[in-house]
């Protein structure tokens, strides 16, 4: 029987210790409030395009795709394109440590793995930038709403022939938009790979943080995930995940299938 080395084993029992340590837990959503507060979340760029994520759930991505090795990440909401470039670079170094451990030429122009992106909206501007970055080979955009019948066709056409697929939701944040994003696209997720479902920390917001969009405290992502999860038998919270990271925009978010 193998067992864990002394890193890895000091590390779960780190993570373990996080899950009880309240005062902690209370330091970190204070800071996910103060830092939502001051608009911290657009501060970054990923090789150039703006990403409105907190550099953790960037780090904890590339973890997912240096584990999952997927060859399709679906992602709805676009906005700027910096999280379809993170996720097509983040593709392109699995496909350089393929090909140096095969010790094969790589073209890298050529990738059997591919971003999907979907959004309302792309904007032109957003539009161009993404089609004339180095990573654009590797990514495809839908335009139109997540929810019409025709985009979802067009995302499970797209979907078949692939192996591993990572879903990523952030798009519109109500309850019955995130819900209807699960019950269309979570079945695209293969066994052991993830569903990541974003903004979650909404419900844990004082009521009203956000006038001026139609969620709150009560309609969000959360709230979409804990109905969802209730009817679902092959998907668990990865809840290691939000301990490890405290600093999180998608806390129960990390929805891992089984299998």
């Amino acid at each position: 029987m193998s067992h864990p080395d002394p890193l890895t084993q000091e590390r779960r029992e780190r993570l373990a210790g996080y899950a009880l340590d309240t005062p902690f837990q209370a330091l970190s959503r204070h800071w996910v409030r103060a830092s939502m507060q001051r608009r911290y979340v657009y501060n970054f760029d990923w090789l150039g395009r703006p990403i409105i994520q907190y550099p953790q759930d960037m780090v904890a991505l590339q973890a997912l795709v240096w584990r999952l090795r997927p060859d399709l990440i679906i992602e709805t909401g676009i906005a700027h394109g910096g999280s379809l470039v993170l996720s097509a670079s983040l593709l392109a170094l699995l496909d350089l440590s393929d090909a140096i451990e095969a010790g094969d030429m790589l073209d890298p122009r050529a990738s059997r793995r591919k971003v999907l992106g979907v959004d309302i909206d792309i904007r032109a501007h957003n539009r161009a930038a993404i089609e004339a970055h180095p990573m654009a080979s590797r990514i495809a955009m839908i335009e139109g709403s997540s929810l019409a019948p025709e985009v979802v066709q067009q995302v499970r056409a797209f979907a078949q022939g692939y192996r591993r697929v990572l879903l990523c939701l952030d798009s519109m944040h109500t309850h019955e938009h995130v819900l209807g994003e699960l019950n269309a696209y979570a079945p695209l997720v293969t066994p052991g790979s993830y569903c990541v479902v974003f903004d979650t920390f909404i419900e844990d917001l004082p009521p009203r943080f956000f006038p001026d969009r139609p969620w709150d405290r009560g309609n969000n992502p959360k709230t979409a995930v804990r109905q969802w999860l209730a009817g679902q038998t092959d998907f668990e919270i990865d809840a290691e995940m939000e301990q490890r990271l405290q600093l999180t925009a998608a806390p129960q978010g990390f929805l891992r299938r089984m299998g």
